[in-house]
């Protein structure tokens, strides 16, 4: 057998979330066909490591290169030789664009690199910003390929980013959906019981302010009828959230067990699921929830009218306000037999379209093609 291809990830972070998430899955899927090493700009965010599979041959950085700073040919030098001895690296957003960039200064000897995009946070939530799309612009110059996940981000790529169409490939996010259709067990949402006649609404997203589910916590509170609300994921906003919840008069009602590692072992407890995130492009929790047969309520973010059913698009909100999630979450939570209906449509197209083996072949392929050297990381 051929020796492990040498594969260096440069994360901002390695807390869980989408990107991180799918990085994990194909760490999982490729086994011991490669070995990783994961580089966090923030040392002590390493959540996303509870998902990794056991044999899995990886470990993290103890002293990673310096991802965050300003530009300075130093710190490119400084990130340029930790490539170094990698048959790839990989790079995740904005936090780790400067690994592109210091390919693109000193790019002698440098391995190939596949950058991905997957939205945006912080400063970009609200719009690209002028200073950033340039940037990446040159940036890109020195990587093999741009990956993203949505039509949105796609067209982005192509137009305010200035790459070409075989520099940005587009492949949507995949998952396991044969895990989807167990019942959850006892004690899968750690503190939270399911009780009769309640809606059980629920959200799966780090706890960031561009999920702004204190946000989805002041919708919530305007329903009517008996509800509770599971928030899965940890994170800075934890306590503005608890805030928001007090406010509104329904911190009863509102279950935070933290981050909780594998979704399909505990969305069905939910009813339906909702999504209150200022920004997204192709969010992997609302495909997980479609696969475990559920309605999304959803405000209008990225890709996620077209990723839902047709059955479901009626309940992504037409304009991005609170008001609007809570009409949309109200339509689900009173009519049981429109969310049976929503939610089966919702399995049926993510089972079509949207398993894992799909995504982990065409990550595969871009990646050798990368290294030129097709079917290494693909078994048999």
């Amino acid at each position: 057998m051929a020796a492990p291809i040498r594969i260096l990830h440069l994360h901002s972070s390695f807390d869980l979330g989408g990107k991180e998430a799918r990085a994990v899955q194909l760490m999982n899927a490729f086994g011991n066909r490669a070995r990783h090493v994961i580089a966090s700009g923030a040392p002590e965010a390493l959540g996303a490591r509870t998902r990794i599979a056991k044999g899995i041959d990886y470990e993290i950085a103890q002293v990673p290169p310096p991802l965050a700073g300003k530009p300075s040919v130093a710190r490119y030098e400084a990130i340029a030789r930790a490539m170094r001895g990698f048959d790839l690296v990989l790079t995740y957003n904005w936090g780790a664009i400067d690994g592109v960039m210091a390919r693109r200064v000193f790019g002698k000897d440098a391995p190939p690199l596949v950058h991905h995009e997957d939205g945006f946070t912080g400063e970009e939530a609200a719009g690209l910003k002028l200073e950033r799309n340039l940037y990446r612009r040159f940036a890109l110059g020195a990587a093999h390929a741009l990956a993203v996940p949505s039509e949105t981000l796609e067209a982005i790529a192509l137009q305010a980013w200035k790459q070409s169409r075989t520099r940005v490939r587009r492949i949507a996010s995949g998952i396991r959906t044969d895990l989807y259709t167990a019942q959850p067990k006892k004690g899968a949402i750690p503190g939270f019981e399911r009780r009769e006649g309640e809606v059980v609404i629920g959200a799966v997203a780090a706890l960031t302010p561009a999920k702004d589910l204190a946000a989805l916590v002041r919708a919530a509170g305007g329903l009517s009828g008996k509800f509770r609300l599971v928030i899965v994921g940890d994170g800075p906003e934890r306590e503005a959230i608890g805030r928001a919840a007090q406010a509104m008069g329904i911190a009863d009602r509102l279950v935070m067990p933290g981050a909780l590692p594998r979704p399909y072992q505990f969305l069905r407890a939910f009813d339906l699921l909702a999504l209150s995130s200022k920004s997204e492009q192709f969010p992997v929790s609302v495909v997980e929830a479609m696969a475990a047969g559920l309605p999304v309520a959803s405000l209008p973010v990225g890709d996620v009218r077209r990723m839902v059913s047709a059955e479901n698009a009626p309940f992504v909100a037409e304009w991005p306000t609170e008001v609007r999630l809570r009409d949309v979450m109200q339509a689900l939570v009173s009519h049981p037999e429109v969310r049976a209906q929503v939610g089966a449509a919702n399995r049926a197209k993510a089972v079509a379209e949207y398993d894992e083996a799909t995504m982990v072949a065409r990550y595969a392929a871009l990646y050798e093609e990368a290294m030129g050297r097709p079917g290494v990381l693909r078994a048999g």
